[in-house]
């Protein structure tokens, strides 16, 4: 076992790497931007260390400084929780190359699934189902309209190296589809610096689901049950439970078998997510793999009962799961809303600033993860999220009633955030019947 983890990331995600390498007798090295001076994980930590200014390309995403404060510290490994370096090959490789543990799938595993049209290749050689399209990157205009024709309207044009909805199009019209397509491609090389994109057959309203896989080093893959996502705005999510209100225990062992498959594939260890689209006829289309701990996993914590931090860092330490598949089910329900520092009155603007008054929720099956307090600066910098709210019941309609009883306990004062729009939510009737998709929210905010 490791004796001591730099966490190469900031707010919640940092706090909840502290708690469980504590719980496992491992010292923590917390890095911190300037304007992060005063963040809870720089008091919590061990030791910390300032790697830059505030602007994440001088600081979070430094890959020199970080280095340099893991070789200073002596840390044996590198947890970079979500976002910032999660995903990032390069900070893998040199992890590897430097004898450091980089707490993540190893550098191929990364680079196999990262890439979105390699990724899909690589599912359908493993025989997941994926969405009917391109396979693999379009290479130019006329061969992106033969395929439109081949596979159909509507179809989406994606960025083969996006992520929350940049170098993305949707196009319903053969008129519009060229100005799509190049519009995606500058979008994408602007935002990536990478032009390429493929494209998909567009699935109307759809549910989006995940599965949470965890590898370990000895080629066991095992999946933890569903995330139903679909509560989200503009690819952005804003409340996720477990399991889903549209997946029973035959289609649960389905798509997760076929999740785990697509894992096992690559040889994948550590944490991970497959997310799938899920059709109104519950036919179920590979989207992509996120190689990282996701944001949601709290969600899959509460309905399952295992920290899935703490078996991350055991499996990266060389630790065998202990697990049997069949053990693995759902217990009650969980969901969690994330509690954004934005106005939902005003097309959900930033509200950076300071907290004037803060007090969280708590209870039998409450749980709060955040990095903010009372008189706490909230930066403008990074993103707004600034904690997550997650309950969990012996049933859907006791979870729903939980969180709004929590959400009606959660104080913060001085800023804007989501916690209006949360409580209505709960009290929505689409989403208590759980007849929802993807482009749920949305409609009901342009209604």
């Amino acid at each position: 076992m490791f004796k001591k983890i730099l966490i190469a990331n900031r707010g919640e995600i940092s706090l909840r790497v502290i708690r469980a390498c504590r719980e496992l007798g491992i010292k923590t090295v917390a890095v911190y931007s300037e304007v992060d001076a005063n963040s809870l994980h720089v008091r919590f930590a061990d030791e910390a260390i300032c790697i830059g200014p505030a602007p994440s390309a001088k600081s979070y995403l430094n890959i020199p400084q970080i280095m340099s404060a893991a070789e200073i510290t002596g840390a044996e490994g590198i947890h970079p929780g979500y976002g910032f370096l999660s995903e990032n090959i390069k900070f893998a490789e040199i992890c590897e190359s430097v004898g450091i543990k980089f707490i993540g799938p190893r550098s191929p595993m990364i680079a196999a699934m990262g890439d979105k049209a390699v990724a899909k290749e690589t599912m359908m050689k493993a025989g997941v189902p994926v969405v009917p399209g391109s396979d693999g990157i379009v290479k130019d205009l006329k061969e992106a309209k033969e395929l439109m024709h081949q596979i159909g309207l509507p179809v989406i044009i994606k960025a083969t190296a996006g992520g929350g909805g940049r170098g993305m199009r949707i196009v319903r019209l053969e008129s519009e589809f060229e100005n799509a397509f190049n519009t995606a491609r500058s979008e994408a090389q602007t935002a990536f610096g990478n032009p390429d994109v493929y494209i998909e057959k567009f699935i109307e309203k759809p549910r989006h689901i995940e599965i949470q896989l965890i590898g370990d080093q000895h080629g066991n893959v095992f999946h933890l049950g569903e995330r139903d996502c679909s509560m989200q705005r503009r690819q952005q999510k804003l409340i996720e439970e477990s399991p889903s209100p549209a997946v029973d225990a035959e289609l649960r062992e389905k798509i997760g078998g076929a999740a785990v498959r697509g894992a096992k594939s690559v040889n994948y260890e550590s944490v991970g997510t497959i997310e799938f689209l899920m059709d109104k006829d519950k036919n179920f289309y590979f989207m992509e793999m996120n190689t990282r701990i996701q944001v949601e996993h709290c969600v899959t914590e509460m309905a399952y009962g295992i920290d899935l931090i703490k078996w991350q860092i055991r499996v990266a330490a060389g630790e065998k799961l202990p697990f049997k598949q069949s053990e693995l089910k759902p217990r009650g329900h969980a969901i969690e809303c994330r509690i954004n520092a934005e106005d939902p009155d005003h097309g959900f603007r930033p509200s950076a600033g300071k907290i004037h008054a803060f007090h969280t929720p708590s209870g039998f099956g409450v749980r709060v993860d955040s990095h903010a307090y009372a008189e706490y600066q909230i930066p403008p910098t990074y993103d707004s999220m600034i904690g997550k709210l997650i309950v969990h019941g012996e049933t859907r309609q006791e979870a729903i009633e939980k969180m709004y009883g929590a959400l009606d306990e959660f104080i913060i004062e001085g800023i804007k955030t989501t916690i209006p729009f949360h409580k209505q939510m709960m009290r929505n009737p689409n989403f208590v019947s759980g007849d929802i998709d993807t482009k749920f929210v949305e409609r009901l905010l342009n209604m």
